[in-house]
C-alpha cells in the first residue's frame, strides 16, 4: 500500500501575511506553503490602506485580523471551506 504524500494531517499555521502592488494578499505558513489570493475576495481588507494592512495580527496560528478592521479571518476562508477540517 502506498503512503499518501503531501500535507495530509498537517494543520497549516500562519507565519506571515503580505500584499503585492497588484492587488493580491499572500499568506505564508510555517510548513513552507503559501497561498496567494486576489484582495477582491476580501473587500474589507481591500479597502484598508497599505499602512493599515501592515498592522496585521495572527490569532492562534489559524486566524488573522487587522488593527483597523473588525473582522477576524480563518484559514478556512482562504481554502474555500465552510469550516476547517481537522
Amino acid at each position: 500500500m502506498t503512503q499518501l504524500q503531501g500535507y495530509i494531517g498537517i494543520q497549516p499555521t500562519i507565519k506571515k501575511i503580505g500584499f503585492t502592488s497588484r492587488g493580491k494578499m499572500s499568506v505564508e505558513f510555517l510548513d513552507g506553503r503559501k497561498i496567494v489570493t486576489p484582495l477582491n475576495r476580501f473587500p474589507s481588507i481591500e479597502k484598508l490602506s497599505a499602512q493599515q494592512r501592515k498592522a496585521w495580527q495572527i490569532i492562534d496560528g489559524i486566524m488573522f485580523s487587522f488593527v483597523d478592521c473588525d473582522e477576524v479571518y480563518h484559514i478556512s476562508q482562504l481554502l474555500g471551506k465552510d469550516e476547517f477540517e481537522k
